[in-house]
């Protein structure tokens, strides 16, 4: 056993979701999007396992009741982890032990990986790639502080392209008792732009003995199944693109049992999905309007993969009833092309 698994503490234990040789796939923990009623429809189309959005461990640890409201989940979506972020070792490991107390998730996540400026300034994030011994210290720490619950990491290839270290990173992270790594395929200087690098995610998961989880870019099934025969990844993490599709998982469960790719749902159906999200969203903060416009955002990630997709989100941007969704919803379906059949608004979810 290494050094640092002596010092910090037992060893998590593995995942569940990798037994048997299972592949599962991952909704990525996305600030903003990755909300209770998101999670729970990724989780119908076929998503395995779910994350919360990342939540500050010192808003835990200081008892932030805003913070606390990031951690609610149904029971239904388990498997499910709580992810955490923070540079002070000491800190995030009695906050992760207040949200094992407080909510029970199925394991704790620690983000290594998050460009925003916000975060990295404190110290937490992706900052800490550039900084090995504290990134192992609280790895380290919290393992040993919530053992038996098992904890996973998110980590980037590097902070830039002049240091690439994540197959380091990783062996540090697995050598603290880390029990499963999902690698984002880009840099913090990169955010979101340029391609992912799945070379880097290979040889991660080539490096270490604990599962390894693949991100970036698998914008379709066939991707996804691609990078999974060509690289040792245990496990594929979703995120972009399940903004637009949901039914990424689906389709991505079909191929990998029938070798066939599925059609995306018909627009209809796509709709009554759109219509549902914003239902469900309205019924969780009670009051119409804000939460119509808190979802206009949402609304645009959706028209990716809808015909017309400039004037949905000219009239997204400015949409705050269900009634104008439903109103879009009917002039995008009796307008498109696309359908032999437009279908009409009844078949749209009723309010």
């Amino acid at each position: 056993m290494p050094d640092s698994v002596r010092e910090y503490g037992l060893m998590a234990p593995g995942l569940p979701c990798f037994q048997n040789g299972a592949f599962p796939l991952f909704l990525a923990p996305m600030a903003g999007v990755s909300d209770k009623t998101f999670r729970q429809l990724c989780k119908e189309y076929g998503a395995d396992v779910l994350t919360t959005e990342f939540v500050s461990a010192e808003g835990i640890f200081r008892r932030n009741e805003r913070t606390r409201e990031y951690l609610e989940f149904d029971e239904i979506e388990r498997p499910i982890g709580v992810q955490l972020f923070g540079a002070d070792a000491g800190h995030m490991a009695e906050a992760a032990r207040h949200v094992i107390d407080w909510v029970r998730p199925d394991f704790i996540d620690l983000n290594f990986g998050c460009p925003v400026n916000k975060v990295v300034c404190r110290n937490g994030g992706s900052a800490l790639l550039k900084d090995c011994p504290t990134l192992q210290k609280v790895a380290g720490t919290v393992v040993s502080a919530v053992a038996p619950v098992p904890v996973t990491a998110k980590i980037r290839i590097g902070w830039d392209a002049d240091s690439i270290n994540a197959v380091r990173v990783a062996q540090l992270l697995a050598d603290a008792g880390i029990a499963a790594i999902t690698v984002h395929g880009r840099t913090r200087a990169q955010g979101y732009s340029g391609e992912a690098d799945w070379k880097v995610i290979s040889e991660v998961a080539e490096s270490v003995s604990v599962p390894v989880i693949g991100n970036g870019d698998l914008a379709s099934a066939s991707i996804v199944a691609k990078r999974r025969a060509e690289t040792n990844i245990a496990g594929a993490m979703i995120g972009r693109a399940a903004m637009s599709g949901p039914w990424i998982f689906s389709q991505t469960k079909h191929y990998f049992t029938t070798g066939e790719l599925i059609e995306a749902p018909r627009l209809s159906d796509r709709w009554n999905l759109i219509v549902r999200h914003c239902q469900l969203v309205v019924n969780d903060w009670g009051e119409e309007d804000p939460a119509i416009r808190s979802m206009r955002a949402r609304l645009m990630a959706y028209s990716r993969s809808m015909p017309e997709a400039k004037r949905l989100r000219d009239k997204f941007s400015q949409v705050s009833t269900l009634a104008e969704i439903r109103e879009i919803a009917a002039e995008n379906i009796h307008s498109s092309a696309r359908q032999n059949i437009a279908p009409t608004i009844a078949e749209l979810v009723p309010l």
